[in-house]
């Protein structure tokens, strides 16, 4: 269990601050997520007030943000589909409370190496096709024509059909919603954008009295205060059969996006956190949540980079954060109930728009047919089927993918010790590498997913080394996936760090290829550091030995160089 100290005098100020601007961009995104599934925007609010500060506490990862997130909100909604709207806010506490209790169980059993099983090209599109659903999903309150068809992408299509029958007012309140977000967005303020198009856009419908506009006290009851009497319910156990599944959809989903957290995010010492220990932190803080009337949260990608951009310096900033949504809603909980809804709408359809990973989504494409059908796959069951069982469609295709393409090929990193007489011996792969000199690696073994992950715990590590200079080398390799490129960029920052160099040798033609579509090549490695095979055998790799070594000795033959 992670152990927390209190906050240090010198990391106090950057934390408050990261935790200020954290916490006020965090509530109209746990309002309009909250709206998303279709419950009161207040338990968005109780879920970040509680499960934000309760996750950080006890998460390997110092940055991460535990909030609402779209893929958790659209999923719960649909999961409560079902369910009258008398007994839904309490059926979203109780879904939380399994989903945390699900992945506390996940990070006591130390089950975060199972995510590499989970290809990224199931990730990137099942993220792709959530987005789609949340843009999609919205149109309804952005437009004020309500469709009587239950897909969402049908819905999409009714609604085009019926354009003369959209309320203008409600349409133009969203519409202003995202043009303020989008102008907010070029300026120094951009952090704030949603809540500034959020309180815009309510403003501007209660100045010129449209009452044709929809507001939140139109669809959820507000309390004029907050009592603890009122907010600390026991989740209804009865409801809970019903919801298991559910709710192991919801974990699952919140692992995988916890997880692309914690390998983005390495913690103050430099050392990337644990995925099983983030597990146990995401699962207290659900379990908060549901204790608290709250929503299902889970690791956020982009409340996690506006903490980190912010100054954060440990994790005390997320705790701030959930305190300054506390304070807030203390003081304006009454305002809550006017905000317009199709101003929500109009942010979440930016979050949708802005949550599309178009990067990985072209490194996926230029990666090879493979991973570009199975992205394709995920992402049409996903607009297809009900959320929960494209999670757990998408899980058993990377599974069956993985056992389809590794079943004959053993991962393996063999260190080459180059001999006088130009042979070389094999041996294994040091811990460690070591400073001012070459390590020679060579990597058999298929790189896609689980291949990559596993290749990545064998490659030696670079923290303490001074000067290393590394060669891989790929001839073994006729292909490589997206997650290996993603391994590739981790390993070289994690070499420049300790002042050495990252070379690749023996590339193919098609190796080469996909290095340079994803730009791996110019912006990772250097066109100086991709050693192309050719006819003659070692050539590449020795060129690269030869290239490696007159580096060392520049290097140490400077004025900062170390013998």
């Amino acid at each position: 269990m992670t152990t927390t100290s209190a906050p240090s005098r010198g990391n106090m100020v950057a934390d408050l601050i990261a935790g200020l601007t954290t916490g006020v961009a965090n509530i109209p995104d746990a309002m309009a997520s909250a709206i998303l599934a279709g419950i009161n925007p207040l338990q968005g609010l109780y879920a970040i007030m509680i499960g934000t500060p309760l996750g950080a506490l006890f998460s390997g990862s110092a940055y991460m943000n535990i909030a609402t997130t779209s893929a958790l909100s659209i999923t719960a909604g649909a999961a409560l589909a079902g369910y009258d709207s008398a007994i839904r806010n309490s059926a979203i506490s109780t879904l939380a409370l399994l989903t945390g209790l699900a992945m506390l169980l996940a990070g006591l059993l130390k089950l975060g190496r199972l995510l590499r099983f989970v290809s990224n090209s199931v990730v990137i599109g099942f993220l792709t096709g959530v987005s789609i659903n949340v843009i999609l999903s919205q149109l309804g309150d952005f437009t004020g024509y309500s469709s009587a068809y239950s897909n969402k992408v049908v819905k999409a299509i009714d609604t085009l059909l019926h354009l003369d029958q959209i309320d203008p007012q409600t349409t133009a309140i969203g519409l202003l919603t995202v043009a303020v977000i989008l102008l907010v967005d070029r300026t120094r303020l951009r952090n704030f954008s949603m809540l500034f198009g959020m309180v815009i856009g309510s403003a501007v419908m209660l100045i010129l009295g449209w009452t044709s506009v929809q507001q939140v006290k139109d669809v959820a009851a507000i309390p004029d205060t907050l009592r603890l009497a009122t907010v600390v319910q026991l989740p209804d156990l009865s409801l809970a059969p019903a919801l298991l599944v559910d709710a192991l959809a919801l974990a699952i989903i919140a692992l995988v996006q916890g997880a692309g957290v914690s390998k983005g995010y390495p913690n103050p010492d430099g050392v990337y956190p644990d995925t099983s220990r983030d597990f146990i932190g995401q699962g207290m803080a659900n379990v908060g949540a549901g204790l608290f009337q709250g929503m299902p949260i889970g690791g956020s990608v982009s409340a996690t980079a506006l903490n980190v951009s912010a100054g954060a310096k440990s994790r005390w900033a997320n705790v701030f954060s959930g305190l300054i949504v506390v304070l807030a809603v203390l003081i304006f909980s009454g305002l809550v109930s006017q905000v317009a809804i199709p101003a929500m709408a109009g942010l979440l359809i930016v979050a949708g728009f802005q949550s599309i990973k178009r990067e990985r989504i072209k490194d996926i494409w230029d990666t090879g047919w493979s991973p570009r059908a199975i992205m394709a796959v995920t992402l049409a069951l996903t607009l297809l089927i009900p959320l929960q069982w494209a999670v757990f469609a998408g899980v058993v295709l990377s599974i069956l993918v993985y056992f389809f393409v590794t079943s004959t090929q053993e991962v393996r990193v063999v260190q080459l010790t180059p001999n006088p007489d130009g042979t070389v011996t094999q041996g294994p792969a040091p811990a460690q590498l070591a400073s001012n000199a070459v390590t020679l690696l060579e990597i058999f073994g298929n790189m896609t997913a689980a291949g990559a992950e596993t290749v990545e715990q064998m490659l030696p590590k670079a923290k303490d080394a001074v000067h290393p200079a590394v060669i891989l080398r790929l001839r073994a390799q006729e292909g490589i996936g997206s997650s290996f490129v993603v391994v590739l960029e981790r390993y070289s920052q994690q070499v420049k760090a300790a002042g050495g160099r990252l070379m690749v040798a023996g590339v193919n033609p098609k190796v080469k290829g996909q290095l340079d579509r994803t730009e791996t090549t110019s912006d990772i490695l250097g066109p100086e550091n991709v050693f192309v095979a050719t006819t003659t055998l070692s050539a590449s790799t020795r060129a690269a030995l030869d290239a490696a070594q007159r580096w060392l000795q520049e290097t140490n033959a400077g004025p900062s160089g170390s013998a």
